[in-house]
C-alpha cells in the first residue's frame, strides 16, 4: 500500500516544457484576441487588464527563470535555454518574442538600446551618472511592473514584483553564468553604468498589439 509521501509525489504533474510554456502563451493569447475583438469599448479595456495580468506573470515566474545559467556570449544568438549562449541584446527580445510579441529579433537584438526602448515603452526615465539607487526608488515608486534597461553598452530587464526590484540579463561579468537576477545594486552593470534609460513594458499599446497580434515595428 502506498504511503501518503510517496502518493503525493506520484501526483505532482511534471513542469511545462519551455516549448509547451511558449504554446500555452500563444493559445492564450488567441483566446484573449478572441474576447477583444467581439468586446465594446469597456470590455476590451478589462480584456487589456486581464491580458497584462496574465502576461507579467508568465513572463516573470515562468519565461526568465527558464533562462537562469545560460551562459553570455557576445555572439550568442540561442533560442533554447541552457542551451548553447546568449547575448544580451538576443536575450531581452528573444523572450519578447517567446511571449508572442511580433518584433524583428535580429535586428532588433543588434541594435542599441534606446531607440528600441524609446518605440516599446509606455513611459521612459533616463538616469545619467546617478546612484543605482535612484533607478530602484523610481521603479519601486511605479509599483509592480517589468521594465527594459539600457545601459552604457548592455541590456536587460528590470523586474519590479512585490515590491522587490531585481536586474534580469544576460551578463558578461560572469560569462560562464550568463543569465542571472540580481539586486539593483552591487557589483554589475546596471549599477556601473554611466547612462541608464529605463522604459516601461506591457502597457497600453504594446498590449494591444500583443493582443492582436500586430508586428511592433510597423506600429511604432
Amino acid at each position: 500500500m502506498l504511503n501518503l509521501p510517496i502518493l503525493a509525489t506520484l501526483l505532482i504533474a511534471p513542469a511545462p516544457t519551455y516549448t509547451q510554456l511558449k504554446a500555452s502563451i500563444e493559445a492564450q493569447r488567441q483566446a484573449f484576441s478572441n474576447n477583444y475583438l467581439i468586446a465594446d469599448s469597456a470590455g476590451q479595456q478589462a480584456v487589456v487588464d486581464s491580458a497584462r495580468a496574465y502576461l507579467f506573470d508568465r513572463i516573470t515566474v515562468d519565461m526568465l527563470p527558464a533562462w537562469y545559467g545560460t551562459p553570455w556570449d557576445f555572439n550568442g544568438t540561442t533560442r533554447v535555454p541552457r542551451q548553447g549562449k546568449i547575448a544580451c541584446g538576443y536575450f531581452v527580445n528573444t523572450v519578447l518574442q517567446d511571449a508572442g510579441f511580433r518584433l524583428p529579433r535580429i535586428k532588433w537584438s543588434q541594435e542599441a538600446a534606446e531607440p528600441i526602448t524609446v518605440k516599446l515603452a509606455g513611459t521612459v526615465k533616463r538616469f545619467r551618472d546617478r546612484p543605482a539607487s535612484e533607478v530602484e526608488t523610481w521603479v519601486l515608486g511605479r509599483g509592480d511592473g517589468l521594465y527594459k534597461v539600457g545601459l552604457d553598452n548592455h541590456v536587460g530587464f528590470i523586474v519590479v514584483r512585490n515590491g522587490v526590484a531585481r536586474f534580469v540579463h544576460s551578463g558578461y561579468y560572469r560569462p560562464e553564468v550568463g543569465v542571472v537576477s540580481e539586486p539593483l545594486g552591487g557589483n554589475n552593470p546596471l549599477a556601473n553604468s554611466h547612462y541608464r534609460i529605463v522604459g516601461s513594458l506591457l502597457d497600453e499599446a504594446m498590449m494591444r498589439d500583443w493582443i492582436t497580434g500586430r508586428d511592433l515595428a510597423a506600429t511604432r
